[in-house]
């Protein structure tokens, strides 16, 4: 696995979190307790900071990215996801801030300064433009992502109960480098 300073910056991972050896965490990442990061991945933190909240996942080749500071912008745009994230296959995410128990389908692209808020399942292949906020409790579709329905209480709980199947994936895969 590619675990990389950048500026001087060391990469921080909690407690049993699995980085496949194929994967790159690059600069000012922060990965949370039993965080999971799968083949291909890439999370590179070198002009701003990336933090993964505990239990997220990073699946196979999903591009995790920041935009730096600038004076239009002081701040740049940060990258943050909350805790139980499902990120999909393939997924980008640019600079921008994911809620706790969301579902990121394949091939989804979120850019800067968007909000995804807690518990949305945003479909595969679907675009989040800049600044769109994506409200709690709904699924999203489309490029660019519109509101197509409510979530049930079902599959709001499995946001939840997908998180925990990667975290015990991880410790299998965990085990069998020990």
């Amino acid at each position: 696995m590619a675990i990389e300073a950048f500026a001087g910056i060391v990469p921080k991972l909690g407690g049993g979190v699995y980085v496949h050896p194929t994967a790159t965490v690059i600069g000012d990442v922060t990965l949370g307790d039993a965080v999971s990061v799968w083949p291909g991945a890439v999370i590179r933190g070198d002009v701003n900071r990336i933090r993964v909240g505990e239990a997220s996942n990073i699946q196979d080749n999903a591009v995790l990215h920041v935009s730096h500071r600038r004076p239009e912008d002081p701040d740049g745009a940060p990258l943050v996801i909350g805790a139980r994230v499902t990120v999909g296959h393939g997924v980008i995410l640019h600079g921008c801030s994911v809620g706790d128990e969301c579902l990121i389908g394949m091939g989804a692209l979120v850019m800067d300064h968007a909000v995804i808020e807690p518990q949305v399942l945003l479909a595969a292949g679907s675009l989040v433009t800049e600044r769109q906020v994506l409200a709690s409790g709904w699924l999203y579709l489309g490029r660019p992502a519109r509101p197509v329905r409510r979530l049930s209480s079902e599959e709001i709980a499995h946001f939840a109960y997908q998180a925990e199947r990667y975290v015990e994936l991880s410790r299998v895969y965990l085990s069998a480098q020990a």
